[in-house]
């Protein structure tokens, strides 16, 4: 049977804490990872899936791995791309230095050994392509099809039966030689530089996508620091340090030659792996252990720290929340159904059941982003007023007059884990508060993208983690053109927004941007798309072996940046 009270659990804890935190060999870092259904960057849709091909791929820019707030870095490029006046016109110097791991995808040499090839700008051409081929339906698409110039019409284009032409010229995108490209945009947007530092962006080889065709996401020729060694499915994959990789000259310190990640979906097994030294890195601390880890000041307690291991934390880029499918009849169309959900989600208990870890959210905006609107969230916890709001939306005490019967409302899950069913577990009683009935669908992480993909859900739980350090990437969520299989899941449409946030778009100046910002978080506010569930602060436990450990809201590839104690 399950203990979960704190005081036997906490004996657990430091019974376990007799073992010392730290790998498997001196010269492998691992830490736990769920499921990654590709390693295509073009399907490079969640967290997980990001770190892992930001390990084995490369983008133009990248972040600053210390510099807070965030800034980019030249990746693939030489230097800093240089911008035109009018913000249009950006043209990037690749480095010379940059080779996509040996594959049998280039062939072999004269002496059997397989070749390798150098990154030149064409690679950028075609992996930005890719994002819009509409028989790829990439979720990345996004990132270019508004901004690049020419790009739609390819996009259109890649409809047609047949093989995709990815010889068509794109007037926005040209490799003027191997080493310079020129992206010309539609119009001048700030934050179009963050995108290209996003896994989605990474260049890949077109031999790579023509050798294996579907089993390209199942394998990876990049031009990383580490390359894939193996993988097996819902269970480990592990990664090789490339040691002629350009970059490692520039770090200090001595790096893993071995990045091992593990799936393990159970919380506490998280937990209890670390402890046992299996693992060097746990990227969340549950809320049973919470007592057991931090001491009454916050800290980390004085049996982790005598064993060497280091409390993080940082406020996040995140917001979690519970989406409604616009395409279903019963939640898409009744704005007082999904009013008075939100005013029946209490905040104060839902903060209480996370440690206070989590504060709840009153938009999609986190409050550290520039543009967060500051005004009352107009449906705040109230079960009166939630009563009140299911009378309007035709459904008194929860029930259908018509047939007397209670409404019945599923609910999607991507994970399984205790802590997943528990908090489901309080939702369902927020909202049986108010005579409303919730079926959870518990599934795995690929089961669940499949569902959304395909459009099949009423409501669904999940999170978003910023892309970039701007309102935009979370704004871009309600976008109407970036429904599925876009980023805008819920399908939602609201013609005002839309018109806002392409208004938005052409905009250049911050002030007159962050007053749009907050309309539209007023639009979204007012229509309720989501339950607005909470807005975490990240703590992470680093092994003692584990030196240069920075956290970071985009931690895509930032394995290199670690040493070896």
């Amino acid at each position: 049977m399950w203990l979960s009270g704190k005081t036997v659990w906490a004996a657990v804890v430091f019974a376990a804490i007799s073992a010392t935190a730290g790998g498997s060999d001196d010269t492998t870092f691992s830490r736990h990872m769920g499921r990654i259904p590709s390693l295509d960057p073009a399907k490079a849709s969640s967290v997980y899936a990001g770190r892992a091909v930001g390990l084995v791929y490369e983008t133009l820019l990248e972040y600053d791995y210390e510099a807070r707030p965030y800034l980019l870095v030249p990746g693939l490029a030489a230097a800093m791309p240089e911008v035109s006046s009018d913000g249009c016109n950006i043209t990037f110097r690749l480095v010379t230095n940059a080779w996509f791991s040996a594959d049998e995808c280039f062939g072999r040499g004269s002496d059997g050994l397989l070749l390798r090839r150098r990154v030149v700008a064409d690679d950028v051409v075609f992996s930005l392509k890719r994002l819009v081929d509409t028989k790829l339906a990439s979720s990345g698409a996004w990132l270019v099809l508004d901004q690049i110039e020419g790009i739609r019409a390819f996009a259109e284009q890649s409809a047609e039966a047949g093989k995709t032409d990815y010889t068509r010229v794109v007037s926005g995108l040209r490799a003027i030689d191997s080493e310079t490209l020129l992206i010309k945009l539609n119009r001048a947007s700030p934050e179009f530089l963050w995108t290209l530092a996003m896994p989605y962006a990474a260049a890949v080889p077109h031999e790579a996508v023509e050798f294996y065709g579907e089993d390209f996401g199942a394998q990876a020729t990049g031009s990383g620091a580490y390359r894939l060694a193996s993988w097996r499915r819902n269970y480990e994959m592990t990664f090789e340090r490339v040691a002629d990789w350009r970059g490692w000259a520039g770090l200090r310190g001595v790096p893993f030659e071995r990045l091992r990640y593990l799936v393990i979906d159970d919380v506490s097994t998280q937990w209890l792996t670390f402890l046992a030294g299996e693992i060097d890195f746990l990227g969340e601390i549950s809320r049973d252990n919470w007592d057991a880890v931090i001491d009454h000041r916050g800290g980390l307690s004085d049996n982790l720290t005598e064993r060497g291991i280091e409390l993080h934390s940082m406020e996040t880029l995140e917001v979690a929340y519970i989406a409604f499918n616009f395409d279903d009849p019963v939640v898409g169309s009744n704005i007082w159904l999904r009013r008075a959900l939100n005013a029946a989600f209490d905040g104060a208990r839902w903060e209480a059941f996370y440690n206070h870890r989590v504060v709840k959210a009153d938009g999609p905006v986190p409050p550290q982003v520039a543009g967060y609107l500051e005004d009352p969230f107009p449906w705040p916890f109230s079960l009166e007023q939630a009563a009140e709001m299911l009378i309007q939306a035709g459904y008194p005490e929860g029930r259908d007059p018509q047939t007397g019967r209670r409404l019945k409302l599923t609910l999607d899950l991507g994970q399984t884990s205790l802590d997943t069913r528990e908090s489901t577990e309080l939702i369902c009683a927020f909202f049986e508060r108010i005579g409303v009935e919730i079926e959870p669908r518990y599934q795995n992480w690929p089961a669940f993208l499949q569902r959304l993909s395909r459009r099949e859900t009423q409501m669904f739980r999940i999170g978003w983690v910023g892309d970039y350090p701007d309102a935009l990437n979370f704004l871009q969520l309600f976008y109407g053109p970036n429904e599925t299989p876009g980023v805008n899941r819920s399908n939602y449409h609201n013609d005002i927004y839309d018109e806002l946030y392409r208004e938005m778009s052409a905009i250049v100046t911050a002030e007159e941007r962050l007053g749009l910002y907050r309309q539209m978080q007023a639009i979204i506010r007012d229509e309720c798309p989501w339950v607005f569930i909470h807005f975490p602060r990240a703590y992470s436990l680093c092994g003692r072996r584990v030196g240069n450990y920075r956290p970071h809201d985009f931690p895509y590839g930032m394995e290199k940046y670690m040493e070896r104690r």
